[in-house]
């Protein structure tokens, strides 16, 4: 299967559940704080994104339990809300996905609560920075992969490595479409694979380890961890790719 180009009907659609997305996300943000537990945020975020007109389309996808992927410190993705109360000096992914009109959005950030440890911090710029730069330098005509190395260099040019098996994905009526986008080269070769096309929205997630890109899964069949059990982090856009650049579509 390809991978699809949107119309302006859809794009303008997918537009509106990425700024949900967006919105959640943003509000998501002010009440991570000393205190509040993981379950408290994952109900204040569903309210949220159902008040906004879509639903949560992590709820049920595969099987995950929750609307929110709330992911605390060594967990860097598809962490599930618990009762786990947040406490000064955790770092906090918070990744969510929403379903407007038949189509998806998605987008995560990551975030600290109370004085934050200067590793961590340098973390979570680290995959802010490399989303952001990697999205300034997309433009039509180039390949996937040349995105995958693009990510890569940017992660390992702070001190880290990424996230092994996991990877940024296309998206419109289904939450996760071709082409897969990983945060890495895979083959060392940047001139093979699909072009990136005007029209295509896909979503770019770079999840950051500190020494190994080794994932390991925990018993509750979610949570994924580095293999060197430190913190790690992760952010995530949805962009559509319109007169010739990447445009982000999950930011206020």
């Amino acid at each position: 299967m390809g991978i699809a180009i949107k119309n302006k009907d859809q794009l303008h659609t997918i537009e509106e559940a990425s700024r949900i997305v967006a919105v959640a996300l943003d509000y998501a943000t002010t009440i991570v704080s000393e205190g509040i537990s993981l379950l408290e945020i994952d109900k204040a975020v569903e309210n949220k994104i159902i008040s906004l007109g879509a639903i949560p389309s992590f709820k049920g996808l595969y099987g995950f339990p929750n609307a929110t992927c709330i992911s605390v410190n060594e967990v860097i993705i598809h962490g599930i809300p618990t009762n786990y109360y947040l406490k000064s000096g955790d770092i906090v992914g918070i990744d969510i996905g929403t379903k407007y009109k038949g189509y998806y959005g998605d987008g995560a950030v990551t975030v600290g609560v109370g004085v934050v440890h200067e590793q961590d911090k340098r973390l979570m710029e680290c995959s802010l920075q490399t989303l952001i730069n990697t999205i300034d330098s997309i433009k039509a005509g180039m390949r996937f992969k040349e995105i995958s190395a693009i990510l890569q260099e940017n992660i390992e040019s702070r001190g880290f490595v990424p996230l092994f098996g996991f990877c940024g994905h296309g998206i419109g009526t289904s939450p996760h479409e071709e082409p897969s986008i990983p945060n890495y080269l895979e083959s060392g070769v940047k001139i093979g694979g699909p072009k990136v096309k005007e029209g295509m929205v896909f979503c770019l997630e770079p999840m950051v380890c500190q020494k190994s890109g080794e994932p390991v899964i925990l018993n509750d069949k979610w949570s994924v961890v580095s293999k060197d059990g430190l913190n790690t982090s992760h952010h995530e856009h949805t962009i559509a790719i319109i007169d010739g650049r990447a445009r982000i579509l999950t930011e206020l």
